[in-house]
């Protein structure tokens, strides 16, 4: 069964960067990104969900998952 995978970032955050740059070259799908700076909801949901407002935050069927080089192996595990 497919997760539901929610990439929440703002474009200007490195760290988001460097998982938005790891999802392009691997041609991971099925992600949806969520850039809180130009989504007022989405921004909300990152704090009232995750508990805090941090990016990059990967929710994984609603779990948050922070820290960039996580979320960077956590993908590659996952689409391996």
């Amino acid at each position: 069964m497919a997760k539901s995978l929610e990439l929440y970032y703002y474009p200007e955050c490195p760290y988001c960067q460097r998982v938005l740059r790891a999802i392009d070259a691997n041609g991971y799908e099925g992600i949806v990104l969520k850039n809180i700076h130009a989504d007022a909801a989405a921004d909300a949901t990152l704090v009232r969900v995750g508990g805090k407002h941090q990016v990059p935050c990967l929710f994984i069927d609603g779990v948050p998952m922070y820290e960039s080089l996580d979320i960077i192996d956590w993908l590659a595990r996952e689409f391996a």
